[in-house]
């Protein structure tokens, strides 16, 4: 073990702070927002190094890699160097910038608290406008949807005839929406589970198709922690704006921000057709699956 004798003084609160900054850098990686547009390589890097959820945020693993690492090296740093490091505070508390230290310190680490509970209640919807499922209203439909082709995010070129030929439950969303979103598609895999009819894939056709480009989608299905057999599908600005207009979807762009206004929608496909839709909502998701015939034992 080194001995404090050995350490030049500043050498521990140097190390210290280094500890500080890369942990304040660590948290900026996985919290900080960027606004409506996302850079690929920072979808790619926390979904990585932080399992990030579909609300944005780390995974179980990703808040114990934020919390512990710094914690470890912090233990690491005392362990080798706590001597030389206790004087190094010792020196400092004769230094007058010591006492606004001891004032913007806790200023600072209060104003982390306060970033993170917001950032938190953000991505969870509380306080940030995003509705409980709200019921909408069941119809009947027939709206056949044999023209209508794009991708999905196995690089895959599929029509909605081919993708629906069973019963499938197909809604509409975006990936740079990271509050009703989310939300919709883990209602739906959630009213399936409740179901129990994992015979009914997910499907959810990209609102914006300018930013979640075919290559983009494997991202997007990572994002909304889809399994493989649950589908997101984009194509051409055109393919998907008309896939929206045949499937009845009301939606506005807002050209500035890119974002896009919508009123969430569920479909129930099966042979190749619309057969239902929730229109105001999707709280009814469950009574498309309860219509449908149970499955053979």
């Amino acid at each position: 073990m080194t001995s404090s004798r050995a350490v030049r003084p500043g050498t521990a609160f140097t190390a210290l702070l280094l500890i500080v900054l890369i942990t304040a850098a660590w948290w900026a990686l996985a919290l900080w927002p960027v606004g409506s547009v996302e850079p690929e390589w920072l979808l790619r890097t926390r979904a990585a190094c932080f399992g990030s959820a579909p609300g944005g945020l780390p995974d179980a693993g990703g808040w114990i890699l934020l919390i512990g690492q710094p914690l470890g090296m912090l233990g690491v740093l005392y362990a080798v160097w706590g001597p030389a490091l206790r004087a190094d505070l010792r020196r400092l508390r004769s230094n007058p910038w010591w006492h606004g230290a001891l004032i913007v310190g806790p200023a600072l680490a209060l104003i982390v608290v306060a970033f993170t509970g917001r950032r938190v209640a953000v991505a969870a919807g509380v306080g940030a406008g995003v509705p409980v499922a709200p019921a909408g209203h069941v119809k009947s439909a027939d709206v056949d949807v044999a023209a209508l082709e794009l991708h999905d995010q196995h690089g895959r070129r599929r029509s909605l005839a081919e993708v629906g030929k069973g019963p499938t439950l197909l809604t509409f969303a975006f990936g740079h929406c990271t509050t009703v979103c989310p939300t919709i598609v883990q209602d739906l895999r959630r009213a399936r589970a409740n179901a129990a009819r994992p015979d009914v894939p997910v499907v959810v056709i990209t609102l914006d198709p300018w930013r979640d480009t075919p290559g983009r989608l494997a991202t997007i299905a990572a994002q909304w922690q889809l399994p493989p057999t649950d589908l997101v599908l984009s194509g051409s600005v055109a393919e998907v704006e008309r896939a929206l207009d045949v499937l009845g979807v009301s939606r506005r762009r807002d050209e500035a921000t890119g974002d896009i206004a919508h009123v969430g929608m569920v479909a129930l496909l099966d042979g190749g057709r619309v057969r239902a839709r929730v229109e105001g909502g999707w709280g009814q998701a469950a009574q498309l699956l309860a219509a449908l015939p149970p499955l053979p034992h």
